[in-house]
């Protein structure tokens, strides 16, 4: 059985329309909510024993807030395939995810984080309902996966036990009234 935990950037700035879309930085809001996720996945005990996050700034700031929060450095194999990448890229990084890593962090975006609960989680599943709705900024996912080997994870084979969204663990860090 593998664990794979999946962490969507925080919200991110739009101030410097001059700024290339993977040089975006976090704006006040997603620090706070990656520090609050942050420490909700040390309140619940999460671990990992492997990571894998995109290179984009959003991400690494993200993850540099998380641990603040988590008390624990996260410190991921940057890949540049994941940022931006589909469900499928996202699997094949997962697949080769090192077999002794019994857990695996991943951080990214969407929509393809999103996809890949999807593919992996089969229907009928209330928190796979919640996640086709939406899978926000900073939100985290984890499912467990009935495989041995990381290269065996597949379409289906996955049960979402936690999903949560910053509003879920701080309702001031919900959608903005804008």
């Amino acid at each position: 059985m593998k664990t794979l935990i999946l962490l969507r950037h925080a919200k991110s700035s739009w101030d410097d329309h001059g700024v290339r879309d993977f040089d975006r930085g976090l704006n006040p809001k997603g620090e706070r909510a990656a520090r609050t996720v942050g420490s909700h996945m040390r309140a619940i005990g999460l671990s990992w024993d492997y990571a894998i996050a995109s290179p984009a700034t959003r991400v690494i700031e993200t993850l540099e807030q998380a641990s603040q929060g988590y008390g624990r450095r996260i410190d991921p194999d940057w890949d540049r395939r994941a940022y931006l990448a589909s469900a499928a890229t996202l699997l094949e990084l997962v697949h080769e995810a090192p077999v002794v890593a019994d857990s695996l962090l991943l951080s990214g975006h969407n929509p393809g984080l999103e996809d890949l609960i999807l593919l992996l989680v089969p229907d009928g599943d209330t928190r796979r309902d919640q996640v086709e709705v939406k899978f926000p900024t900073a939100s985290l996912a984890v499912m467990t996966c009935e495989a041995d080997s990381w290269a065996d994870v597949a379409a289906g084979g996955c049960t979402l036990t936690t999903f949560v969204r910053p509003r879920d663990l701080d309702p001031g860090l919900g959608p903005d009234a804008d």
